[in-house]
């Protein structure tokens, strides 16, 4: 019997996010249905995080068990012959028996990328969010700031949550990282990163801060509004929430 710890990239737009529907084609359905034909049984692969439909990943992690005969240095270049060119496994390991990528993990980082232009770049549209000109970074940047810390995120979390224990979360780290983007067609684009350190998300929350921070840029909310917006424990307060295609989950840690 082996344990395995796969680490995941993918592009989420072709998928209906990443949880298996008996309907519906998503990532863990794609991943499982390729290891199940390699492995000889019925794989169940449980990932770290839940990621909605659109939403990427440059470093999902996730479990799978079982007795397993192919040898663990070639799960994935087996897979990847096998896996739609949307997901690639980046590495496989084994690890103790009841390691399990979700619950062992002690945290993780999203990225969120937005385009400052009104111009939507026709390639790019399925991986960045083009929030518009004028962004007030400096206001973005001060906002942010006061969402470090240990919260009650209530005010950022979307309806049809599933069921937790508390929507306190601890944000360790969120930078605000501007670069320039160049589009196919050569044009260069302001893109700002929101990279955003947690021990735990809520439902939409990343999304939910991103948007918010957005309308703080756009001057619709207040930099200066956030505690307020936090200590409120409304979602009516916070701003609304971006869209899921800029949403990157980058590294989980253990």
């Amino acid at each position: 019997m082996k344990n395995i710890l796969l680490t995941i990239s993918y592009d989420g737009m072709p998928y209906s996010g990443w949880q298996r529907q008996p309907d519906a084609v998503t990532v863990q359905g794609e991943i499982e249905r390729v290891l199940s034909g390699l492995c000889g049984f019925d794989v169940t692969v449980d990932g770290t995080s839940r990621t909605d439909a659109g939403v990427h990943a440059l470093g999902q992690r996730a479990t799978f068990s079982g007795d397993i005969k192919i040898p663990v240095c070639r799960i994935c270049y087996a897979a990847n012959n096998l896996l739609p060119e949307s997901i690639r496994l980046l590495a496989a390991e084994e690890v103790p028996e009841g390691f399990h990528a979700r619950y062992d993990s002690k945290g993780k980082t999203y990225i969120y990328k937005i385009i400052a232009s009104d111009d939507v770049d026709p390639f790019m549209r399925d991986h960045y969010y083009f929030a518009g000109r004028g962004l007030d970074e400096a206001s973005m940047r001060s906002a942010a700031k006061a969402l470090e810390g240990t919260h009650d995120f209530k005010s950022f979390e979307a309806s049809g949550s599933y069921e937790r224990k508390t929507t306190v979360r601890t944000i360790s780290r969120i930078d605000l990282k501007k670069k320039t983007a160049e589009a196919p067609s050569g044009k260069m684009l302001d893109e700002l990163d929101i990279e955003v350190t947690g021990d735990g998300f809520l439902y939409n929350m990343v999304r939910i801060i991103a948007g918010t921070l957005t309308d703080v840029g756009k001057g619709k909310i207040g930099f200066g509004d956030m505690e307020r917006i936090i200590e409120g424990k409304d979602r009516a307060l916070a701003g609304h929430t971006a869209p899921p295609q800029g949403l990157y989950l980058k590294k989980i840690y253990y």
